[in-house]
């Protein structure tokens, strides 16, 4: 698979889930793909829990994908994911094997207030409006 076949892929994937499109997961992922939350310290193992893990899911998140990057099979997304008015800043790493996803591996953070005494040194980011 060329970087530009990989890149279509992985932005067909972001594009889907921000559409609320959940069945584009299974023309990119492999049966026995496996997502990893190390946050929440779950493991998603094949199509069958994929799928009913999505279906039941509250609320899909609106994804805006910041920086795209990789090379052969190993690709790392930034985004941010806005779940109803909650936006969480996310790294998702994407193992690919033959032409489609073999593991996903999504790190997320919820945004917090940064501390008082940092201030003198740094400025503040709006996530919205970051590129």
């Amino acid at each position: 698979m060329t970087d530009e076949a990989a890149r279509r892929l992985i932005t067909r994937l972001i594009d889907g889930i921000d559409r609320g499109d959940t069945s584009v997961m299974d023309e990119v992922f492999h049966d026995d793909a496996v997502m990893e939350w190390p946050a929440s310290r779950e493991r998603v193992a094949g199509a069958a829990n994929r799928r009913a893990v999505y279906a039941h899911m509250p609320v899909l998140p609106k994804v805006t994908n910041r920086h795209l990057f990789g090379t052969g099979d190993i690709w790392v997304a930034e985004a941010t994911l806005t779940y109803g008015d909650k936006p969480f800043s996310a790294v998702l790493i994407f193992q690919l094997r033959d032409g489609k996803i073999a593991k996903e591996t999504g790190y997320w953070a919820e945004p917090f207030e940064a501390p008082d005494w940092r201030s003198a040194w740094v400025e503040s980011i709006d996530l919205e409006r970051r590129a």
